[in-house]
């Protein structure tokens, strides 16, 4: 993890980050979404959003991203849960890590680096939602302490899935 650095997003990153998204995204989720989810959730919609959530920062929420050698390979982000099954924990809004860099303690780092942001603000712990069979992601998940706590559907623009909440009620087993 020598060559790995780690830093806020700034709005000059949207296209980078819009890129990996789309491309993570289309590789994670390319036996579980619909087609019309892939035609519209493109590069371009994914810019648009992220142009509007980097020029507009929620309050107290932190958009990480991780490179190498100056190449975006990771993206994360937390802040105020947007699910109420969430319960008082903080949200884990986004992990994303290029496939050529998965292995390597990325999400990992990136997720410590989110959980202690949510301490900094006095969540007690953290959930996120997870696609129902994105095998890869619920164990990696678990194998990091996290708990089933529910099941929801995502609203979603476009693909309404169905959605596992993973939680950590103490922040410090991913502190550790």
């Amino acid at each position: 993890m020598a060559d790995i650095t780690f830093r806020s997003a700034e709005p000059r990153d949207a296209e980078a980050i819009a890129h990996l998204h789309v491309v993570v995204w289309q590789q994670t989720y390319s036996e579980l979404a619909p087609t019309e989810a892939f035609a519209t959730l493109d590069e371009a919609h994914r810019r648009k959003r992220w142009k509007e959530k980097l020029a507009a920062p929620t309050d107290g929420q932190l958009i990480l991203l991780a490179e190498s050698d100056g190449r975006l390979v990771g993206i994360g982000a937390a802040g105020a849960a947007s699910e109420p099954l969430f319960g008082s924990r903080g949200e884990i809004k986004f992990l994303y890590v290029d496939q050529d860099f998965q292995g390597r303690g990325i999400g990992r780092q990136l997720l410590k680096r989110l959980a202690l942001h949510l301490r900094e603000r006095h969540y007690p712990g953290a959930a996120l939602s997870v696609v129902d069979g994105n095998l890869a992601a619920i164990g990696f998940y678990k194998a990091l302490g996290a708990k089933v706590i529910g099941r929801h559907i995502d609203p979603g623009p476009i693909w309404r899935s169905e959605n596992i909440i993973m939680a950590w009620d103490d922040l410090g087993e991913l502190l550790r």
